[in-house]
């Protein structure tokens, strides 16, 4: 017990170093566990099997026109390879499809036995960026007839409502059987997402460092009776972005709950609730995010489901060292 409160002590120290601040571009997830390569790509294939990862969020939808955001991820390990392999999709959408961003990537994640204890991921991620804009779905001051509205036909000139381009991103994470932490980065090159010819609207790089610990409160041999906490942190930047999620979750056999706490340095912005279920094949996910900022008037709360399906395991020449790691 005397280990376990140390950890815990040492843990929350680290909290209190944290601070940040807020504004994003990127779409997030509350369950950033849950779709654990969006969070970082070093955990691409940190289990010794294959899994499907299937993730969407619903924000704020008691406003029109709100954002949704669906991800999609299939990864393994392979011993030929040294790591770990993954294929991700994701879908935003903004404003009823006026505003739609998908992506494609394809991830590799190297395996670092650093120590007897302690491995190492490190990976890259290559992918195509497509967004596309409906400008019949826009309004434009030149439309407006005073007393009447926007009647007129708009005279802006439209060059092109969609964009193609690539994107890039990179990530590593260090692990032993009680201890997590990893820094990513994504937009490594800040590709543009203009529509006109000239202008100049990189999107900025996003980073994300996380760190947490697994506490062994209950341990038996008989699974469904073991019971561990998990205390974790999230902290992410995006040019004037800056946000943290701290708090932790707790499981019991195949029933998980847990709570966190969403904070900028201008405002508190959501208190989000968990609940999960794990079986040895399928694992699901419900968070909910109650917004605690000035905005909850008109944007009170928000939705996100996540599903993991295990598929077959394989029987390695060489076992690969799991990320021992929450899964939502």
């Amino acid at each position: 017990m005397k280990s376990i409160a140390l950890r815990v002590f040492i843990f929350v120290n680290m909290l209190l170093l944290v601070t940040a601040e807020a504004w994003a571009q990127d779409p997030q997830f509350s369950q950033f566990y849950a779709n654990s390569i969006y969070t970082n790509p070093a955990f691409a294939g940190s289990v010794n099997h294959g899994r499907i990862i299937m993730g969407v969020r619903n924000q704020w939808p008691s406003i029109s026109g709100a954002f949704r955001t669906g991800t999609f991820s299939y990864d393994e390990h392979f011993d030929k390879i040294n790591g770990g392999f993954a294929v991700q999709a994701t879908f935003d959408e903004q404003g009823v499809g006026t505003l739609r961003t998908t992506g494609i990537n394809l991830i590799y994640a190297y395996q670092i036995p650093v120590t007897r204890n302690f491995t190492i991921q490190a990976a890259i991620q290559a992918g195509l960026m497509q967004k596309t804009i409906d400008f019949n779905k826009l309004l434009w001051f030149d439309q407006i007839v005073q007393t009447q509205g926007f009647l007129n036909p708009t005279a802006e000139a439209i060059e092109n409502n969609s964009l193609l381009t690539p994107n890039f991103g990179t990530g590593i994470i260090g692990y032993s059987k009680h201890f997590y932490g990893g820094l990513a980065v994504h937009n490594l090159f800040e590709p543009s997402q203009a529509f006109f010819v000239g202008a100049s609207n990189p999107i900025p790089r996003r980073y994300t460092a996380n760190m947490g610990l697994v506490i062994p409160v209950v341990r038996d041999r008989n699974e469904s009776r073991q019971v561990n906490v998990y205390p974790n942190v999230i902290f992410k930047s995006q040019r004037q972005f800056n946000q943290i999620n701290l708090g932790m979750y707790a499981s019991r056999g195949a029933f998980v709950a847990g709570a966190y706490y969403r904070q900028n340095t201008i405002n508190a912005d959501a208190f989000i609730i968990l609940l999960g279920l794990k079986t040895p094949k399928v694992k699901f996910g419900y968070s909910y995010d109650a917004t605690i900022s000035r905005a909850r008037t008109g944007a009170a709360n928000s939705h996100e489901v996540t599903m993991n399906f295990e598929l077959k395991k394989r029987v390695p020449k060489s076992k690969p060292r799991k990320v021992t790691c929450p899964d939502f």
